[in-house]
């Protein structure tokens, strides 16, 4: 039994939708209550969590489609959304952090920064910022930023650097995941909810996105490292922490081949959930060579996506209502406006609904949804992982929106011009 096609219902779920986006911008407010109101803490305490944002109204707007149109209409649209993104989120996360995956890339990191004629510290930040987000291209963009921010926080953010830094770093790396994953047309969340349909190729994407976002990235990178290099010279210590012992190649490779095919079944939740429950026994049988798995986090994020899938679900009607009839350079800068408040994927995938659009029409939908997805932690799918590393770093041990907005800014505003001037 279908939800009915009146207003009601979507009208409640928009409402329902921009009072989640106003609560992710007051969770300072909440962790606030929480020291003021000690006897409730754990409540405020969950309400200050930004991963529990979206899955907490979501529960929301179930709960009113139960009341508006009867449970059964209420689980069948449950039943009707897709969570393989958050499923494969969740896998991919876990399995990118396992310690042999992270000591790979590192030590791939340090062989190419041992190249570089500058300091290790410097060195090695300005490859996590630029050639780590492009190996999202390959990896998908989720694996990308939980290698990411683990290098970053173990061997940056520890190190007592400045707010001013942190949210500089954060900020440039949600923009250059977003749009380092442009290179293919299977690792970027907002790319594969058009590119079957608009039959875009890898080599598509290459000529027509992927070089303009590399150069994007690798311009926000060396200014962002020039910027700060005496900060990352005296601070930074890229060895990590506990991440740099020597792995067999034997398990590394295994857990490679783990991640591998993971990314090449990321459609298929039957095939990558069982990988990842063989990926389960394999680490407990061989827990010398391994970490804490981290599977809460993982989790919390699965649900802050999840949460995110059940609101977008009713936002079609204005969101679609906005796209059409726009013209390209405008819906360009409105579709990078836009995925501020809503998963970039939702938005592309609104926009492929549409028929008979132009060639302009579909390049400005993409191009503006990947580079608007640094300027908030709903933006993009790999940013709530990205989040859940590194918040821990940050004063109150939350990322002040306002903060990651501003800081998103600047490398915003360079991939404008990559996409819109190259």
């Amino acid at each position: 039994m279908p939800i009915p096609t009146t207003s009601t219902p979507e009208i409640v779920a928009a409402v329902i939708f921009a009072l989640a986006v106003a609560h992710t911008f007051s969770t300072k407010f909440f962790a606030h209550l929480a020291h003021r109101q000690p006897r409730h803490a754990g409540l405020w305490h969950l309400l200050a969590e930004v991963e529990v944002v979206f899955g907490f109204w979501a529960f929301v707007l179930v709960a009113s489609l139960v009341m508006l149109s009867g449970k059964d209409a209420a689980v069948h649209y449950l039943e009707e959304r897709n969570f393989t993104e958050p499923m494969f989120v969740f896998v991919v996360m876990v399995i990118a952090a396992s310690r042999p995956i992270v000591s790979t890339v590192i030590s791939v990191v340090r062989l190419l920064a041992s190249m570089i004629p500058i300091s290790r510290e410097v060195a090695t930040f300005f490859l996590c910022m630029s050639v780590v987000p492009l190996l999202g291209s390959f990896i998908t963009e989720p694996a990308a930023m939980t290698l990411a921010a683990l290098m970053l926080r173990d061997g940056y953010f520890r190190r007592d650097l400045s707010s001013r830094l942190k949210y500089a770093t954060i900020g440039m790396l949600f923009v250059n995941v977003s749009i380092g994953g442009t290179l293919t047309n299977f690792a970027a969340p907002p790319v594969l909810m058009v590119a079957a349909k608009w039959q875009w190729d890898s080599l598509f994407m290459l000529s027509h996105f992927g070089w303009k976002a590399a150069a994007a990235v690798f311009f926000n990178a060396t200014i962002l490292t020039w910027f700060f290099r005496h900060e990352l010279a005296a601070k930074g210590q890229p060895d990590g922490d506990g991440n740099t012992a020597r792995m067999p190649f034997t398990v590394a490779g295994i857990h490679l081949f783990f991640l591998v095919c993971v990314v090449l079944f990321a459609h298929h939740p039957v095939v990558f959930m069982g990988m990842f429950l063989f990926f389960l026994g394999y680490t407990e049988a061989y827990k010398l060579h391994q970490d804490r798995l981290i599977l809460r986090e993982g989790l919390l994020v699965a649900f802050f996506l999840a949460g995110l899938v059940v609101l977008g679900g009713l936002q079609q009607w204005w969101l679609q209502a906005t796209l059409v009839g726009v013209e390209p350079t405008v819906l360009y800068f409105l579709a990078t406006a836009l995925t501020a408040i809503t998963d970039n994927a939702a938005l592309t995938y609104l926009g492929s609904l549409v028929d008979g659009v132009s060639a302009e029409f579909k390049y400005a939908l993409v191009a503006g949804a990947v580079t608007g997805g640094g300027l908030t932690i709903i933006a993009n799918a790999p940013n709530p992982a990205g989040a859940a590393i590194l918040k821990s770093s940050f004063d109150d041990e939350s990322i002040s929106p306002l903060g990651l907005l501003l800081a998103a800014l600047p490398p915003t505003c360079v991939a404008i011009f990559a996409f819109q001037a190259l």
